[in-house]
C-alpha cells in the first residue's frame, strides 16, 4: 500500500471543484492557486478516504452541504488573506 497512491483527503477534491466552479486558474497563476490550496486546506479538517464511492454511499447529505459550505467559507477567506498578501 502506498498512502499517496490510496489515500487522500476528501477535502482535496472538494477544493478543487469550487475552484473549477469559481474559474480560478483564469484569473490567478499556477503559483497562486497552489499558495491558495495550502492555505485553504489548511483551514479546513481532515477527512481521509479509499474510495469516492464511499463518501457518496455513507456521507449524510446534511454533513455534505456542511463540508461544501466549510470549503466556501475557507476559499473566500483564503482569497482576502492571498490578496492582501500577495503584492
Amino acid at each position: 500500500m502506498k498512502i499517496s497512491d490510496d489515500i487522500h483527503n476528501y477535502y482535496e477534491k472538494l477544493v478543487v471543484l469550487h475552484f473549477a466552479a469559481l474559474k480560478l486558474e483564469e484569473k490567478y497563476d499556477a503559483d497562486f492557486i497552489a499558495d491558495l490550496t495550502c492555505v485553504v486546506l489548511n483551514q479546513l479538517p481532515n477527512r481521509y478516504i479509499r474510495h469516492e464511492v464511499d463518501m457518496a454511499f455513507y456521507l449524510p447529505a446534511s454533513e455534505r452541504f456542511e463540508m461544501e459550505s466549510n470549503v466556501k467559507v475557507a476559499i473566500n477567506k483564503s482569497l482576502e488573506f492571498m490578496k492582501l498578501h500577495n503584492n
